[in-house]
């Protein structure tokens, strides 16, 4: 098992009075996490996948909720967004039983947050867990190891299930692509053109690294813009790409509005349009490392409550930088660069007007950038 470095962030918020929300994707190890948190403790555990348990947990009775509970200390109720009403049933208890400490976990934030955030505001930790960092992986088998297997990384990605099991990766990402990616977001956000889904997904995963316009996206997948926007809206909510927004301020042909997507996982993303060839047959090797190298800054901005922002940054004229990111209004851009032999030159236009520092990322130095 993979030590995740949210463990002793949620840990110390034990007996603070609060409930402990953990979501993200299915598979990243929410479940595994809180249990090996309780581990020494008794608890009652609560399915949300399974309709008994589901059944108890719609709309109960502060009675019911009492003669449920016993005389359990911790609660986990797993998979939360399945249960109606769920965010009552959390505030009930969190109210009206101050000795439980109560966690809960969710696949998504389509419903969990909707029906959370009103209920228990003021009343809960929320956590986002994502597949394995480069931090993680690292600690848990060593430098060596580690950078010896990058090209596998940046090919089939960070989820524990790929990870544990050397050489099935590739059917555990088609089964990971085929229940969460589609069944989870068709089942929760009500997408009655799956087929429409399906095409936008493999258009993302073709522009990684790109700027998205998301008119020419809907002339490309045949529908009209406000389903684009949607469908990504919904992609987000799924933990299965983000976003990020062009920096502007200064400059009069700064790049406005546009959008870069990416994917939370690189196997994912290979998966959706299922290439697996090693990066020395492939032409979209700085997709990957970009794709990579962003995904895991995020995931260390997220577990270490970085108060940082993240952007690139584009003018009319092509001068870009590939990530531009901003922390007690101060900018730093970077550049990424597989080879280390590449020596980009930042618009020095860019530098002056923010007093910005520029870097360049590359296969040598990576580990600075996605371990802080």
């Amino acid at each position: 098992m993979y030590k995740r470095d949210l463990e002793g962030r949620i840990e110390q918020k034990m007996g603070t009075g609060k409930a402990i929300i953990l979501i993200g994707p299915r598979q990243v190890g929410k479940t595994t996490l809180l249990k090996n948190i309780l581990q020494n403790k008794a608890y009652l555990f609560l399915d949300g996948d399974d309709p008994k348990i589901r059944t108890l947990l719609d709309h109960p009775t502060t009675a019911e909720i009492k003669s449920m509970l016993g005389n359990f200390k911790y609660v986990f109720i797993d998979e939360a967004q399945r249960i109606n009403g769920i965010g009552l049933t959390m505030k009930i208890i969190t109210d009206q039983f101050k000795n439980v400490q109560l966690l809960a976990s969710g696949s998504s934030s389509f419903d969990l947050s909707n029906k959370l955030n009103e209920p228990l505001t003021g009343r809960k930790w929320e956590y986002q867990l994502y597949p394995i960092s480069w931090e993680e992986y690292e600690n848990h088998h060593g430098y060596l190891y580690a950078e010896q297997q990058l090209e596998d990384r940046l090919l089939y990605g960070f989820y524990p299930d790929v990870l544990n099991h050397q050489g099935e990766e590739v059917g555990i990402l088609k089964n990971l692509v085929n229940s969460y990616l589609y069944r989870d977001i068709l089942a929760y956000a009500d997408i009655r053109k799956p087929e429409v889904l399906d095409r936008l997904v493999q258009a993302l995963a073709l522009q990684v690294g790109s700027e998205v316009n998301y008119s020419e996206m809907a002339q490309l997948v045949n529908v009209d813009k406000n389903t684009i926007i949607k469908y990504i809206e919904i992609l987000q909510k799924g933990y299965v790409v983000f976003k990020l927004g062009s920096y502007s301020k200064n400059l009069r042909n700064e790049i406005k509005t546009n959008k870069k997507i990416y994917f939370y996982d690189n196997g994912i993303r290979n998966m959706v349009i299922g290439n697996f060839d090693s990066l020395a047959l492939r032409n979209d090797k700085g997709a990957l490392w970009e794709n990579f190298l962003i995904s895991e800054r995020i995931k260390q901005i997220e577990y270490k409550q970085l108060l940082s922002k993240s952007y690139f940054w584009r003018t009319r004229q092509q001068q870009e930088i590939d990530y531009v990111e901003e922390k007690a209004g101060k900018l730093t851009a970077y550049e990424f660069k597989w080879s280390d032999k590449k020596k980009p030159k930042f618009p020095g236009k860019f530098l002056e007007t923010y007093n910005a520092k520029g870097h360049v990322i590359n296969i040598k130095n990576f580990r600075e950038f996605v371990i802080l």
